[in-house]
C-alpha cells in the first residue's frame, strides 16, 4: 500500500508541476472588429501618422489613417501611445533549444555536413518558455533557422503564438542556410600550432566542394531523379528561384566570393552576419544583395576599427543603398532575441533615422524573407500583427506593451518572468 501511495504522490507532483509551468493557451481567433485610436502610428515604411486610427477585422487591417476615418467594433483608446507592426527576428533558433545545458532540449543541428533536407520547422517547439518571453517586447514573428555543418538545413517563418508548428507556420521552407568557408583559420593550440589568424590553406578546396554539390544537384534535377536523393530534392527551390540561399559569412573576401557564387549559379542569396559587409557595400548594392546584419551590441573584432563600428554599420550600409535587416544570433541568442528592438535603437542612436532604424526589424526584414506582402508594415490588406507600446519601442525605457495582436488575435503579455516579478514584488511590497 505504501508503494502505491508513493506512486500516487509522485504522479500528483508531476502533474502539478506540468500544469504550473504550462504554456499559455494561444489566443482565439478575432471575433469582432477592433479600432485603435489616438496613437502615433509607426507604419514601418518610414511614414508616421499622428493621432491615428487603425481598424482591423478577421485578422486583416482594413483601414489606416488619421482621426477622420470611422471606427468600428471594439475601440481601444491609445492616446499618447505608439503603434508598431510586429517585429521580425530572422536567423533565430527560438523553439529549437530550451536549455543549453540539457542535451535533450537541444534540437538545432544534425550530424553531417550537407543537410539541405533538414527542416527546422518540424522541430519547432511552440510551447517554448523562451518564445513566450519575446512577445512582451514586440517580437511576434521569427525565422526559425538550423545550425551546424556546411549546409545547415532549411528555415521556416513562424508567428509566436501557436498550439504547434503547423499552426505557427507563416512561410514554410523559405530558404536554405549555407555556412561559407572562412578564408582565415586560427591556430589549433591543442596541436601545438601558433595562436592567431592565418590564411586557410583549404579555402579554395572547401569552396569547390560547395560548387560540386550544386553541380551534382543540377545534374540530378535535370535527370531522371531516380533513385530519389533527398538532399538534392530539397535544393530544387534554390534552382527554380522559389527559395533563397542564406549565406552565413563575415569576411570581405568571403562575401565577394559568395556574391560571385550566387551569380554563377543563378541563385538568390542573402548575406547573414556580414561583419565586413560595409567594406563591399557598393558590390552588394549593384548585385541587389541584402544583408541580415549580425548583432549590433558587439565589440569590434579588429584592432584598428572604431569602437562604435558595430553600432553604425547599419547606417553605413543603408546610406550605401543596401537593404539591411538585423539579426541577433550568437552567444545566448535565444534569450537575447527579446533585445532585438534595442539593436535597432542603438543604430538610431548612432546616426540612422529612427523610422529607418525601425525598418531594420520590420519592413526590410519582411522584404528579405519574402513575407512583405502580408507583414512588416501597417497597411490595408496586411495581417493585423501589431502592438501598442506606452513609449518608444526601440528604447527599453519606452518599450512597455499594453496590447499585442497576431492576425487580429489579442495576445496575453504574461510570461513566467512577469509572473515571478509580480510574485516577488508582492513579497517585498508587503514588508
Amino acid at each position: 500500500m505504501k508503494k502505491y501511495m508513493n506512486l500516487y504522490v509522485l504522479c500528483v507532483t508531476v502533474l502539478f508541476g506540468a500544469f504550473s509551468y504550462a504554456q499559455q493557451t494561444p489566443a482565439p481567433k478575432q471575433s469582432q472588429a477592433i479600432s485603435i485610436i489616438g496613437a502615433t502610428a509607426h507604419i514601418g515604411n518610414g511614414q508616421v501618422i499622428e493621432n491615428a486610427i487603425i481598424v482591423f477585422e478577421n485578422g486583416k487591417i482594413t483601414n489606416v489613417g488619421d482621426s477622420q476615418i470611422a471606427t468600428k467594433g471594439k475601440v481601444i483608446d491609445a492616446k499618447g501611445k505608439h503603434v508598431y507592426p510586429g517585429f521580425i527576428s530572422p536567423n533565430s533558433t527560438l523553439g529549437l533549444v530550451e536549455i543549453d545545458a540539457v542535451r535533450a532540449t537541444r534540437d538545432q543541428d544534425e550530424t553531417g555536413r550537407f543537410n539541405p533536407h533538414i527542416r527546422s520547422l518540424i522541430a519547432y517547439n511552440a510551447e517554448s518558455k523562451v518564445v513566450e518571453s519575446c512577445r512582451p517586447n514586440g517580437i511576434l514573428i521569427a525565422q526559425i533557422t538550423p545550425r551546424g555543418g556546411r549546409v545547415s538545413g532549411t528555415s521556416s517563418i513562424v508567428q509566436l503564438d501557436a498550439w504547434n508548428w503547423e499552426d505557427a507556420a507563416v512561410k514554410v521552407d523559405d530558404g536554405i542556410h549555407l555556412n561559407w568557408p572562412s578564408s582565415f583559420t586560427s591556430g589549433r593550440w591543442w596541436l601545438g600550432e601558433p595562436r592567431g589568424l592565418r590564411p586557410n590553406k583549404n579555402y579554395t578546396e572547401q569552396v569547390q566542394q560547395i560548387q560540386d554539390v550544386f553541380n551534382e544537384t543540377k545534374s540530378y534535377l535535370n535527370g531522371s531523379r531516380s533513385p530519389k536523393n533527398l538532399p538534392f530534392e530539397a535544393m530544387n527551390g534554390l534552382m527554380n528561384g522559389t527559395q533563397k540561399l542564406f549565406v552565413h559569412v563575415d569576411t570581405e573576401k568571403g562575401i565577394l566570393d559568395a556574391v560571385n557564387f550566387g551569380k554563377k549559379n543563378n541563385v538568390k542569396i542573402v548575406i547573414v552576419g556580414g561583419y565586413h559587409a560595409h567594406k563591399v557595400a557598393t558590390t552588394l548594392r549593384q548585385n541587389d544583395i541584402p544583408v541580415l546584419l549580425h548583432r549590433t551590441h558587439s565589440v569590434p573584432e579588429m584592432d584598428d576599427e572604431d569602437y562604435d563600428m558595430s553600432y553604425k554599420k547599419a547606417k553605413i550600409l543603408t546610406d550605401a543603398g543596401v537593404l539591411v535587416g538585423l539579426e541577433n544570433s550568437g552567444q545566448m541568442e535565444r534569450m537575447n532575441t527579446r533585445n532585438l528592438p534595442f539593436l535597432a535603437g542603438t543604430a538610431a542612436a548612432h546616426g540612422l533615422d529612427k523610422e529607418k532604424a525601425l525598418q531594420l526589424i520590420t519592413s526590410n526584414t519582411a522584404k528579405i524573407l519574402g513575407i512583405d506582402a502580408q507583414l512588416g508594415t501597417l497597411e490595408v490588406g496586411k495581417d493585423a500583427t501589431l502592438f501598442i507600446s506606452e513609449g518608444d519601442a526601440l528604447d527599453m525605457r519606452g518599450n512597455i506593451l499594453t496590447h499585442a495582436f497576431i492576425n487580429g488575435r489579442e495576445l496575453s503579455l504574461e510570461t513566467h518572468q512577469t509572473e515571478l516579478w509580480k510574485r516577488y514584488m508582492k513579497k517585498y511590497e508587503g514588508k
